[in-house]
Order: structure tokens, then sequence, then C-alpha cells
């Protein structure tokens, strides 16, 4: 009875809109329940939600190398079968801090389980490096993923980038600012659509000390804003944001999309009034959709099938650009 009791609890807490008959059912879907969406707890819950999740339907090659410079690598989950799928590079958050790609399991299978390619890469990290380090990193991890989407039964030229919290980011940087990929012989053209998790795009003030010396010296936070690089060139952008994040606030997600719009880019919202920074990430699990009925993986699967043949105009010249000056409101940030 007292197992019974703390489950009841805590999926109460954490997912008020859980209906009653959650305490109708088995102690065993209870805990099932408990432990599917015990990455709300944090971080270090991750290896829980993993460890329920399937490792059948998809292929997995690990520790793929990507930047000999670095070290970098890769994993990458392929569908059974898959021949010419669509391909997703995801970046997992952590703060641009901590976090490995080991730990994200739970996405890899859920992207492979729609049909998806999905490679997710590590990325460097603070203090070991600074801004634009890790967004250098993601760069080099998308060519990669385009040169060698075919040996893992993907379509190069069906790219998508996506990311949940300080990973989404990154994405947005690659997809908004295309001095990135053209780094690495590339460009916006490349890709098909990124896809934000919790992201922060528009975080000045920068306050917290770590950040600061991030992303700075302070004459160049700007740069380190994916608002400031709207320019209505981007692939496509689909934005989701739970209103419970007291981490990074929705305001982010809806000030990039408004910064997109304002110069006719390609941008769609979605905005879930139960979700907080961290259930997010765990509603994309196919896990915790068993067991909590949730959209945010169907929304993703969506949005690549309706993207993947996308094709991004080339404009050779600035000066084909009609450009819109921007007004936009500064959204502080906590800890991404």
């Amino acid at each position: 009875m007292r197992e019974n009791a703390r489950a009841r609890y805590h999926v109460a807490l954490h997912f008020p809109h859980i209906p009653p008959f959650f305490q109708k059912v088995s102690l065993v879907r209870k805990l099932i329940i408990l432990l599917s969406l015990a990455l709300l707890a944090g971080c270090s819950s991750l290896s829980v939600v993993n460890g329920l999740t399937p490792s059948t339907g998809y292929n997995l090659a690990i520790n793929l190398p990507f930047d000999p410079a670095t070290g970098l690598t890769a994993d990458v989950y392929t569908p059974d079968g898959a021949r010419n799928a669509p391909v997703v590079v995801f970046f997992y958050g952590g703060r641009w801090s901590e976090g490995d790609k080991q730990e994200y399991k739970l996405v890899g299978q859920a992207l492979a389980s729609r049909g998806i390619v999905a490679v997710i890469p590590n990325y460097r990290k603070y203090p070991q490096v600074r801004f634009p380090a890790f967004v250098e990193d993601g760069a080099k991890a998308v060519k990669w993923a385009r040169n060698n989407a075919a040996a893992y039964g993907g379509n190069p030229e069906q790219l998508f980038v996506m990311g949940h919290s300080a990973g989404a980011h990154i994405a947005a940087m690659l997809a908004l600012n295309e001095a990135y990929l053209k780094k690495v012989g590339g460009s916006r053209t490349w890709l098909r659509g990124m896809i934000g998790l919790a992201g922060p795009y528009n975080f000045l003030p920068i306050t917290a000390p770590d950040l600061r010396d991030m992303f700075g010296p302070p004459e160049q936070f700007e740069q380190s804003q994916p608002v400031f690089f709207a320019d209505g060139r981007n692939p496509p952008l689909l934005l989701l944001h739970g209103e419970n994040d007291e981490v990074v606030a929705a305001a982010n997600s809806r000030s990039l999309a408004k910064a997109v719009a304002a110069q006719g880019g390609s941008v769609e919202t979605i905005f879930y009034p139960k979700l907080s920074h961290a259930n997010i990430l765990g509603a994309v699990s196919t896990v915790v959709n068993r067991v909590v009925s949730s959209d945010v993986l169907e929304h993703i699967s969506n949005f690549v099938q309706e993207k993947r043949n996308f094709q991004l105009p080339s404009i050779q010249t600035p000066s084909d650009i009609q450009a819109v000056p921007l007004e936009i409101e500064m959204v502080p940030m906590s800890s991404p």
C-alpha cells in the first residue's frame, strides 16, 4: 500500500493532468508510469527511461568519429529496413556544459520508430571550450551526417537538425546563421528543417557568471542569440515549448517565431500548457507515450514527413533580401 501511495503522489505531483483512472490500475502499471516519467526528476533519470526503451526495431552504430581533430563521435539509430529515410541530427541539452550522446537512447529509438534515421553527436562543452565552439562542432556533425547518411539507410537530401534546451540553441544557430555551415563547406540548403524543444533563442541580458564567461565578451553576446539571425531565408522551423518551463521561458520560442515570421520565414509553434522543461523531452519517448498520451512525437514525425522534400531557395547576394527592422524583447534565462 505504501508503494501505491508513493506512485500516486509522484505522478500527481509531476503530471496533474493524468486522470483518476491511475488509482485503479495495477501496481505494476503504476510503477511503469512512475519510472517512465522519472525523467522529471532530473538528468540522472534519463537512465531509467532509457532502461525501459526498446532495443529492437533499429540498428545502433556507436562512437562513429566525425571530427578526428577533437575526437568527437556520434551514435546512429537506423530503423530496420530503412532506405532513403529522412535524417535528424539531434543535439542534447545540458547548459552547454554537460551531457553525453549515450544518454539519449530514448530519442534515437523514438525517431527510428517513425522511420527516421537519428544521428546523435557529442559536442565539446564549457569550460573546455566557449561559444561558438559547440555550434561549430554541431556544423561538423551535420556535414558528417550528410556525407554518410546513405550508409545508414538515410537520404542526405532530407536532413534536419533538432535539439532540446541548449541543444535546440545549437540547432537554431545552424538553421539561422549560415556562417557555421559555410565554414564546413555547406549552406542552409543542406537542411530541410529545424525542430526545437524548449530552446533558448533570445536570452539577453546574460547575467549568470558562467554564461557570461561562456558567451563573452559582452560586446559579442548578440552573436550568440538565434533571434538576431532571423532573415527570412531559414529552413522551416518547428518550435515546441512547455508553458510550465521554469528553466527556459516559453517566451524564447515566441520571440524567435515572431522575428522569423516578420522576415517572411517559415515557422510553426506549439505550446503545451502542462509541460515543463524536462518533460517535453520525456514526452518524445515511446515508453512515456504508452501510458501518458502526448502528441509531441507525432508533431515531430509529421513535420519531418511534410518537410522532407522542402527546397530552400538559393539567394546569392544580400541585395536580393528585403530586410525588415526587428523589435526584439529580451527574455532572461535560467539554466538550459
